[in-house]
């Protein structure tokens, strides 16, 4: 705790210094010169960490990650952190840069309901994902006992609630006290129709969204000889290798192990596949089209088998599982002496 306290006070500093040098030095190379060793430090902070599952994930996500690519597009004057006519407040600036969150242009009316997770979301599916992620840890109990597919199969929907849980909550604790409408962190994944609807409007909508400006619109300019549409094809190949790098490197902090590359090789899958796909829909051009289950069907079953084959298997090598329930033990232990010092005291 005391090292992620340390790690943290860095990032709040380096971004402090971020907004300040903003408002100093006009967005391009200049900006982007003296903010190089911010982008540097973001880097290096996770490795300065304790390998806590849960203290070392969040870092490397929000700050090895989301905040260094906003930051970069910061200092080019663009990406959610850039905002015209009216500069972000520093509050709201440290918010956004270090949570993956991404302030809607247009807020929507209190009766939509929208609390940051998603439009058919709300506290009862929440609280129906708790209880899951509660009965998972208790099924982990006899782990040695399944099979190796069964047991990665517990990962991936472990991975997925608690990342929806941890990303709702963070972005609802930014909205009560900002007061502004949060564009969801995931659309019902489970019910994409076909890859480029997985991963493009489904699937971690804000690394989606921060991919785009970083990597999908550059490329898209670079390939502009191929035209508008064919451009694309290279731009979202493109953006599934930077993808698979910034994962590969995500659980290098947390393992501190070799790449094995396993993960780079499911994003490249997946990329290749994602691209032939819209080449696919191009060539045909709406003159047919699968039946919407079957769609979902091929989707769901073509990620999950993928994913067992390559992605979930860095989860038991870098024994992310086993650490992360005795996190959330520890955590349990610390509660009960809690409850137990207060009722001595009262």
């Amino acid at each position: 705790m005391v090292s992620f306290i340390k790690a943290w006070g860095l990032v709040i500093i380096s971004l402090c210094y971020t907004f300040f040098i903003a408002r100093l030095v006009p967005k391009g190379i200049q900006r982007l010169i003296l903010i190089i060793p911010v982008l540097l430090l973001f880097f290096i902070v996770p490795l300065l960490m304790k390998p806590s599952i849960h203290l070392l994930g969040i870092t490397a996500f929000l700050i090895g990650w989301l905040a260094n690519f906003k930051v970069f597009l910061f200092a080019l004057g663009r990406g959610p952190l850039s905002s015209d006519p009216k500069p972000l407040s520093l509050p709201i600036f440290l918010a956004v840069s270090c949570l993956p969150i991404k302030i809607q242009l247009s807020p929507k009316s209190p009766k939509s309901g929208s609390h940051g997770g998603g439009s058919r979301e709300g506290p009862l599916s929440y609280t129906i994902k708790a209880f899951l992620l509660v009965l998972l840890i208790k099924v982990y109990d006899y782990s040695s006992k399944l099979p190796d597919k069964a047991l990665l199969t517990l990962y991936a929907i472990h991975i997925y609630i608690t990342l929806e849980l941890i990303l709702a909550a963070m972005a609802a604790v930014v909205r009560a006290m900002s007061d502004l409408e949060l564009e969801p962190q995931f659309n019902e994944p489970y019910l994409a129709t076909s890859l480029q609807d997985f991963w493009g409007r489904r699937w971690n909508l804000m690394v989606t969204g921060i991919l785009r400006p970083t990597v999908y619109d550059p490329m898209v300019q670079l390939f502009s000889v191929l035209g508008r549409n064919w451009s694309r094809v290279p731009a979202i190949f493109g953006t599934f290798v930077v993808s698979g790098i910034m994962h590969e490197l995500i659980f290098f902090y947390m393992g501190r192990l070799r790449p094995d590359w396993k993960v780079m090789c499911f994003f490249l899958i997946h990329g290749f596949c994602t691209t032939v796909e819209i080449i696919i829909k191009k060539t045909i051009n709406g003159r047919w089209k699968l039946q919407t289950a079957i769609s979902q069907l091929l989707t769901l079953g073509f990620v999950i088998v993928t994913a067992l084959w390559l992605f979930l298997p860095e989860f038991k090598r870098c024994n992310i599982a086993d650490r992360a329930i005795e996190e959330y033990k520890s955590i349990g232990t610390v509660a009960a002496e809690i409850r137990s010092m207060m009722a001595s005291l009262f």
